[in-house]
């Protein structure tokens, strides 16, 4: 039951890592006064406080699990980016993409069975 429940906390993690690049991406493509605004910005804060806050569920759902399952579930965040960004940017899914995220999927799913 708490390995499970350790998983989980890593998912969480690779979830927020996901969106907080998000969020930095479309910090990014705004354009701002100063050089200072570009870092000190709702977008920038924000993608970085959950970044932050990734680290510390990762840091969680290492303790219970063995270090051979976190780079698995990292390749989540391989899927999770251009989703989102397809969704909340408004970026082309392409094929190549399509296929990129099956090869991963399918490589998780291997790797699990």
């Amino acid at each position: 039951m708490t390995i499970e429940f350790h998983y989980l906390f890593l998912i969480a993690s690779v979830t927020l890592a996901s969106v907080s690049q998000i969020l930095l991406k479309k910090g990014a493509m705004r354009k701002y006064p100063t050089f200072l605004r570009q870092y000190l910005n709702p977008w920038v804060i924000g993608g970085y406080f959950l970044l932050f806050f990734s680290v510390f569920l990762t840091n969680c759902g290492l303790r219970a699990l063995s270090y051979l399952n976190a780079p698995v579930v990292e390749s989540l965040g391989y899927v999770l980016v251009p989703v989102l960004s397809a969704f909340f940017l408004h970026e082309k899914m392409t094929l190549r993409k399509s296929v990129g995220i099956g090869c991963i999927v399918a490589g998780m799913i291997i790797f699990y069975i």
